[in-house]
């Protein structure tokens, strides 16, 4: 290899580390938010539950408008996580695939074993912290959307 290629190669490996991080903080916060999510639900079903928005909305005033930015607010980091997560299970699938094929030219089975429990590891924790962020993320927006009209409704019979 020459210079650059091994300039690329060093500059890869020094991202596996901050990648992987960043794929065991999204799995965390995932779950995080299931066990928020959960309550709710059970809230929701017993009757229990209190509307957040209605709460916002009585503290802040507002339009429609300012509840579905606040909605939108309140939905952005679940967003973000299942829509970046997946690629970050990519990068950390890549990086080590080049150590692997190295250690397939010098037939070390270790070498290649190695790296690839790292890849599929990383991929399969990227792509559940996905699954369930965007599982919450589609569930809770129907709920503020609900709420949001039930609001809209009830302001418009005033």
């Amino acid at each position: 290899m020459n210079a650059l290629e091994v300039t690329l190669y060093e500059l890869t490996r020094w991202f596996l580390t901050p990648v992987l991080l960043l794929i065991v903080a999204a799995l965390i916060y995932s779950l995080i938010a299931l066990g928020g999510f959960a309550m709710e639900a059970w809230q929701r079903r017993t009757g229990r539950h209190r509307s957040p928005l209605l709460a916002w909305q009585q503290r802040h005033g507002g339009s429609s408008d300012d509840l579905e930015l606040h909605i939108m607010q309140r939905l952005e980091w679940l967003r973000i996580t299942s829509r970046s997560t997946p690629m970050l299970g990519l990068v950390a699938t890549m990086i080590p695939m080049g150590p692997a094929l190295l250690a397939l030219t010098r037939s070390d089975a270790q070498g290649i074993g190695d790296n690839l429990v790292v890849a599929f590891s990383a991929v399969i924790l990227a792509l559940l912290a996905a699954s369930i962020s965007y599982f919450i993320l589609t569930v809770r927006r129907r709920w503020l959307l609900q709420e949001l009209r039930v609001i809209e409704r009830t302001g418009e019979g005033n």
